[in-house]
């Protein structure tokens, strides 16, 4: 993946996808399943997002399984802490991911 030196964004985005993504307010929260697993969800990323492909590089990036259900992606295991950077990587703005540890 190259990176457009004029915004740090990958080329692959088309503009109106960078506009998409550095517009979303995204919520991460964990959440606990049958035989306390945890589960981490991410959610509130607009219908201009494409989740299979997104679901696929987090999983990819956070070594871990997961899946797109209603609208957001849910994750095996706990990623709080570095989700937030695996979403920054992607084009999504820092200051619009709220993590709830």
């Amino acid at each position: 993946m190259s990176i457009d030196p004029n915004d740090d964004l990958p080329e692959e985005f088309s503009a109106q996808d960078q506009i998409a993504r550095s517009e979303q307010n995204i919520e991460v929260k964990l959440d606990s399943r049958t035989y306390d697993k945890e589960m981490t969800v991410v959610d509130n990323l607009g219908d201009e997002i494409d989740l299979d492909d997104l679901s696929s590089t987090l999983k990819s990036n956070l070594a871990c399984g997961g899946t797109v259900k209603e609208g957001h992606i849910e994750l095996q295991g706990n990623h709080t802490r570095r989700i937030e950077d695996v979403l920054v990587d992607e084009g999504f703005e820092r200051g619009n991911i709220q993590v709830h540890r």
